[in-house]
């Protein structure tokens, strides 16, 4: 069963904790991984793009000339999309980009995620996140006293109002609670950094 040092904020080692060897120690599969991680990217896309076709153009009711006699070429509609101001054929209508993979590839892909990090010593356990109010300088330390550098994911038990707003203002940091630990944010981020009851509440959620 693997295992990781428990820091507190000052960055001080306090004790080990074991970690759930099949969820933190499995095989790395890049296949589970690419295809989740693509499948929430497209589930994330707004798809708002929008254009009007001739049944959404206003006005183009009359025909412009008489069909015969004027030398020009024939039109039925001054809306037509090869006039300007006319519609757009075949142009991007709104639509839901999104798809789902397996639910046990989803599975394989967030194990794997989370053994690539441990293996590379990306993956921080700390003994509590506890502040009595937000400041952002605090997280600012704690990240140097940790070593923790870059891009990084914070993943706290609950919702936990005093660490979202300290670091909400960090560039590259977001925070999450356990249960919505994902693919796509753990490979986004360079570190992954848990409070000891957000790793115990990962482990009862995703390790069954």
């Amino acid at each position: 069963m693997p295992k990781l040092t428990l820091y507190n904020r000052d960055g001080e080692q306090v004790s080990e904790v074991e970690l759930l060897e099949g969820l933190f120690a499995a095989p790395i599969k890049e296949g589970a991984l690419y295809h989740t991680a693509l499948a929430q990217r497209a589930s994330r896309r707004q798809g708002t793009a929008a254009t009007k076709g001739r049944s959404f153009m206003r006005g183009g009711g009359a025909k412009p000339w008489p069909q015969k006699g004027t030398g020009r070429a024939r039109h039925g509609s001054t809306r037509s999309p090869i006039w300007v101001g006319g519609a757009v054929t075949f142009g991007p209508q709104p639509r839901n980009f999104g798809y789902r993979v397996p639910k046990k590839m989803r599975r394989v892909a967030l194990r794997s995620a989370l053994s690539a990090k441990v293996q590379e010593n990306k993956l921080v356990v700390v003994d509590g996140f506890e502040m009595e109010k937000p400041q952002t300088r605090a997280v600012v330390n704690m990240f140097e006293k940790l070593g923790v550098s870059g891009k990084t994911l914070i993943v706290t038990a609950g919702v936990d109002e005093n660490m979202i707003k300290s670091a909400r203002n960090l560039p590259g940091v977001k925070t999450i609670t356990a249960p919505q630990l994902n693919v796509l944010d753990i490979l986004d981020h360079d570190y992954l950094v848990l409070s000891r009851d957000a790793l115990e509440k990962v482990e009862e959620v995703f390790g069954a």
